[in-house]
This record gives C-alpha cells, structure tokens and sequence, in this order.
C-alpha cells in the first residue's frame, strides 16, 4: 500500500517528547530527587478569574435548551473574531471579522496551512527553529531551504540572496528570544513582494514584548496584507494549553497567481476543521474585556519575573544569552567546551534541572540551550541556586 515515505525522513520522536521521555527516565531511577523542568514552554498559572467565570456560564448556558449551541462556525464565532479585531485596533491595524479564524492553537494552523502549497514549494526556515516548522514542511514534501541565524546576526537573519516561496518567521522567537524591529520585518515584507512568496508569521508570544518600539504584528509593516499570514495563539498570552484556542489571520488582499489565500484557507477549514467548542471561545472572549486585559497582563508579568531571575543568574556565572526580556524564552550560550546535549546530561545528572538542548531546535544551537521562564516563581529560583552551585564548583 502507497504511503507518505515523507514520514520516515522525521526524527522517531518530536523533540519536546523525546526531552520528556529522558527526564522521566531519570526521574524514575532517581525517586529521592526532586526534578526541576524548564524545557517544555507549558505554562504554570491557572487561567484567569474572569475566563473561568465566562466559561462557568458558556457551560450553564449549554445545559438550557434555548441557549444550547451545537455546530459552530468553523471559522469562530462573530463574537470572539470581532474581539480580536478591536485588539489589533491598538496596533492601528484594520481587520475584517472574515479574515480572522478562531483554532485550537497555533501549532495546529502552523503546519496545517501548508496544505495550500503543493509539494516542492520552497519552504525558508531560520535555523534555530521552533521544530514544528521543519517536520510540517517535511511531512508536506516541501523543499526545504535553511538561514542561517547566529550570534553573529543576533540570532536575526535578514532575507538572502535566493528565492524562496515560503517563509517561516517567529518573534519573539522560539527558541532564541530575540525579536525583530520594525526596519527588521520590512526587510522581510519587501522580499516577499519582490519574490512573491508568503511570509507565516508566528506572533505566539506578541504579549511578552515591553519594548514599545517593537512590532507586535507583522501587520504594523507597510505591505504585509498582500504577502503575509499571521498566527497567534491565547496559549502563553492568557494560559489556555490546556483549553486549546488560538487564531490566524489571512488578510483578503494576500492573493498567489489570482487566487485568495483567504478563500482557500476557509475552503480547507470548512472541510477538515469543526472549530474550536463555544465553551472555549467564551472564555477566549474574556480576554479581551478591560478585566481580562488586567488580569492576563498580571500573568504575564509572573513569568516576566520569572525570566528575569534567571537572567540574573547567568549574569552571575557570567554566561552569554539573549532573550528574557520581550520573551519567555532565555538563549544560553553553553559554559566551557560542553556541547548542548552535554550540557543537557550535565544539568540533569549533577543539578535536577531539565532544559531544552539547542541540538534538538537545528545544527546552529548546538553549543546553545533553551530554559523557559513557564514555571512555578519558587522552582525557577531553585533551578537558578543548583545551576550556579554546581557551576561555581
């Protein structure tokens, strides 16, 4: 029987599992130790006063006949699509309700929109990278085209010389923390245009930025309605891993050879997609009134602290990073001549800490690692102590 042999150039297992599946060996074997984990970017906070009040009533109102709700609209409910039209308001950002559509996460329109292109569509990718981008296109027969991102470049390549159909771009990054400028995403949207290729823009951790020079939307840059997608999710803005729900933005004015990427995005949702349950959607909704805005930014700055305790104590043992400061991601360079899977093993054996290896994000991390500043206020500080202890001896 023909099947996609695309699958079996994957890694046997998905990066972030694999880190799992280690540390819980380790954790079995060792039970007398406490393992602390900043690898995985799962957030620690539960959702906010005002979200679970607005999903405790979207339940009452699906347990009364005349407000019971089945089928939803694919594409989102009007009221949490015009929510999110007044947020990019802020940014003086113009969106119509029907270019925006609710999902279940980020991740799963990030590899999914790659059904619009064809196999062997020339797929760009920064390496490091968030590895769903990689095993998406691979899955998806794209060829793929890697850019080089080092310290050298701040970790922010700038569009190259050759052309490519498809770019993925992420800032804040994952997993670098660095974030574009304004001039930065320009470049990009004019290399786009001029190429005509597609920009996917994964704005994930928008929420995190402080800066306010710095973009939130690839949509503040002049030209990106006709050459880029916009993915977001309410995963780390407002906690919702566990409750699943984020958005794409596909502007009606992004057209490839005359066709709307707009049209074909609702065609392949209504298709393969049911939508995201009303429950959720309420909740989501809540995030955006006035109290939600509040209390979400309350959460945010928990984990904004959170990176700032660990900056501190790189700084303390005198290790290069970037991120951490518009992101919840910190980018460490690895101490001595330790690669990042030996500092992996390093960490895990002598402090209890689990961290992200820079190896597992492309072969430009190797010497780098990932800690997430998604944990519990008294771990990260824990983690920091047995780091700094174990370092200094």
């Amino acid at each position: 029987m023909p099947i996609n042999r695309n699958f079996q150039q994957l890694s046997e297992n998905y990066f972030f599992s694999a880190i799992n599946r280690r540390a819980s060996q380790f954790a079995e074997a060792h039970p007398d130790q406490r393992l602390i984990r900043l690898s995985i970017g799962d957030v620690t906070q539960p959702l906010c006063p005002c979200v679970v009040a607005a999903l405790e009533k979207a339940a009452q109102e699906m347990g009364k006949v005349d407000t019971f709700r089945g089928y939803g609209p694919e594409q989102g409910y009007p009221f949490l699509r015009e929510a999110i039209a007044g947020y990019y308001k802020k940014w003086n950002i113009s969106l119509e309700t029907e270019e925006i559509f609710i999902s279940d996460g980020a991740k799963s329109d990030l590899g999914n929109i790659l059904d619009l292109f064809s196999e062997g569509t020339s797929v760009l990718i920064p390496d490091p990278v968030y590895p769903v981008y990689v095993d998406a296109s691979i899955m998806g027969g794209k060829k793929i085209l890697f850019l080089d991102a080092s310290e050298e470049n701040s970790f922010l390549p700038l569009p190259p010389a050759f052309h490519a159909d498809v770019i993925f771009l992420c800032s804040p990054n994952n997993p670098t923390g660095a974030v574009y400028s304004k001039d930065g995403l320009q470049a990009w949207v004019d290399y786009a245009l001029a190429e005509k290729a597609v920009l996917l823009f994964d704005g994930a951790y928008e929420a995190f930025i402080t800066d306010p020079s710095l973009p939130h939307s690839i949509f503040e840059v002049d030209g990106a309605k006709k050459c880029a997608i916009e993915f977001c999710s309410f995963s780390k803005k407002a906690g919702f891993t566990g409750t699943r729900c984020g958005y794409t933005v596909i502007p009606k004015e992004l057209e490839i050879d005359g066709l709307s990427l707009n049209h074909l995005w609702l065609r392949r949702q209504t298709t393969k997609f049911n939508g995201v349950p009303y429950i959720v959607q309420r909740g989501a909704e809540a995030v955006f009134t006035p109290q939600g805005e509040q209390e979400t930014t309350k959460a945010i700055a928990y984990y904004q602290e959170n990176a700032r305790i660990i900056r501190q104590g790189l700084d303390q043992l005198s290790i290069s990073y970037t991120g951490g400061e518009n992101a919840p991601y910190i980018w460490m360079r690895c101490p001595g001549r330790m690669d990042s899977e030996q500092y992996f093993k390093f960490l895990l054996e002598h402090c209890t800490v689990v961290g992200s290896p820079g190896i597992g994000f492309g072969k430009n991390g190797k010497y780098f690692f990932r800690l997430t500043a998604f944990g519990d206020r008294e771990d990260v500080k824990e983690a920091i102590k047995r780091i700094i202890n174990c370092m200094s001896l």
